[in-house]
């Protein structure tokens, strides 16, 4: 891990900063927003595949963003509660979903109490974990003794010949481009987040029967229309996993 200067409350600050200043078209970018209709469908069956019937559990969307996840957790049948460190981007989640509760924090120091929810989930964050075995011990302890831990994460990180191909030539914004690698390259997983790694550490914050699932075709495939052909052969081509994980009782 490379470590800056500045330290480690320097970069959660710019993580924050980097979130709010992209939540105004947050939604306006494929991948992010989950479209009604298949997409929707396939995450729907994704999360059922793994976290079973809602009956009403407490469930924390971490990371939340702008509310599409919680919207999605929701529609299934959970008690939502969502959390993000930027500002803006909660005020789009309040307006998609006024009636559930979104929270300002870190999702490394949630400041919830111990074994307050039955079912933790977060897309995407995993990767930009500044102290990730500190941010899973946190999890475990909101976490009800029973309950499941929900990851969807990828490498975004090491590219392949295909990935490589893919993006040549690729118009970018090289100032946001700047700013994410320059938190990229300060965060824990600077490397690429690799199912394997984050597992590991899971285990050690106490988590037990861990289960890696890439099934993740069916979302990606529903996506492909809004991606194009590029980026949804680049999605594909990325090492990208869910990962499922529990809290023993009596924990």
């Amino acid at each position: 891990m490379n470590i800056h200067p500045h330290g480690n409350r320097d970069i959660r600050d710019e993580i924050r900063d980097y979130w709010s200043d992209r939540a105004p078209t947050f939604d306006d970018e494929p991948g992010h927003r989950i479209e009604d209709g298949a997409e929707m469908a396939a995450w729907e069956t994704l999360f059922r595949r793994h976290l079973g019937p809602a009956n009403g559990r407490r469930l924390l969307d971490l990371a939340c963003g702008t509310g599409e996840v919680s919207r999605l957790c929701r529609g299934l049948g959970f008690d939502v509660t969502g959390l993000d460190w930027a500002e803006p981007m909660l005020e789009r989640a309040r307006q998609k979903l006024p009636d559930v509760t979104f929270l300002q924090a870190d999702a490394e120091r949630t400041m919830l109490p111990s074994e307050s929810v039955d079912v933790i989930v977060t897309r995407h964050l995993v990767w930009t974990l500044v102290d990730p075995e500190a941010a899973f011990a946190e999890w475990h302890r909101v976490l009800a003794p029973g309950g499941t831990l929900l990851l969807v994460d990828g490498d975004f990180v090491r590219k392949g010949l295909l990935a490589r191909w893919l993006l040549r030539g690729r118009a970018v914004d090289h100032g946001r481009m700047d700013r994410h690698r320059e938190i990229l390259q300060r965060v824990h997983f600077s490397q690429g987040a690799r199912a394997d790694a984050v597992s590991k550490l899971l285990a050690t914050a106490g988590f037990t029967d861990l289960r890696t699932d890439t099934r993740l075709g069916p979302v990606h495939r529903a996506q492909r229309a809004a991606l194009g052909w590029r980026k949804s052969l680049l999605r594909r081509s990325e090492h990208r996993y869910l990962i499922r994980a529990s809290k023993p009782e009596g924990d």
